[in-house]
C-alpha cells in the first residue's frame, strides 16, 4: 500500500514540477510589469526592435490574445475545468511517456497561471509580450498554446506511426497466396 502511495506521489512529480515553474516564471514576469511599468506603457530595450517586440503593460478580461474580452468568469471555471481534467487523466498515462506528461504540465501550469490573475485581479489578466501586430500574451498563454500544438503534434505523430505499424503488418499477408 505505502509503495503504491510513494508511486502516485513520484507519477505526479513532472506534472507539478513543470506546472509550477511555469506558474512561477509567469507571476514573477506578471509582477516585474505591474510594478515597473505603467498601465498602458511599453518598453524596449533597443529602440529599432521596437516595432516588432516590445513589453507592454495591458489587461486581458477575455481568453488567450484578447479574445472574447468581458468572459473572464467563463475562462476562470473553464482554467478550473481543464486543471481538474489534466490532474484526473495524468495517471492513466504510461510511465515512460515523459512527453505527454510534459506537454500537460505546461498545459496545467498555463491555466494555473492565468487562473491566479483572475482570481486575485477580479477576472483581469496582465499581458506583456508584444511581437510585432499580434496580440498581447503573456508566459502562461505561451505555454498553453504550445503545450496545445505539441499535443496536436505528437498525437499526430502517433497515430502516423500506428498506422504505418499496421501497414507494415498487413502487407506481407496480402502478398501470399492460398
Amino acid at each position: 500500500m505505502a509503495l503504491m502511495k510513494k508511486k502516485k506521489v513520484l507519477e505526479y512529480l513532472l506534472l507539478a514540477g513543470v506546472a509550477l515553474l511555469v506558474v512561477g516564471l509567469d507571476q514573477w514576469t506578471k509582477h516585474l510589469v505591474r510594478t515597473r511599468l505603467g498601465y498602458g506603457m511599453m518598453w524596449s530595450p533597443w529602440e529599432w526592435l521596437e516595432p516588432y517586440a516590445r513589453i507592454i503593460h495591458w489587461d486581458n478580461s477575455g481568453a488567450a490574445f484578447g479574445m472574447l474580452q468581458g468572459f473572464g468568469s467563463v475562462f476562470t471555471v473553464l482554467a478550473i475545468l481543464v486543471s481538474v481534467g489534466i490532474i484526473y487523466y495524468y495517471p492513466r498515462l504510461d510511465a515512460d511517456d515523459w512527453p505527454m506528461r510534459l506537454i500537460l504540465g505546461m498545459q496545467l501550469g498555463g491555466a494555473l497561471g492565468n487562473l491566479v490573475d483572475r482570481l486575485v485581479r477580479g477576472g483581469r489578466v496582465t499581458d506583456f509580450i508584444s511581437i510585432n501586430t499580434f496580440p498581447v500574451f503573456n508566459v502562461a498563454d505561451s505555454c498553453i498554446t504550445v503545450g496545445t500544438i505539441l499535443l496536436i503534434s505528437l498525437v499526430w505523430y502517433r497515430d502516423n506511426q500506428e498506422k504505418r505499424a499496421q501497414k507494415q503488418v498487413a502487407i506481407p499477408s496480402a502478398g501470399k497466396q492460398d
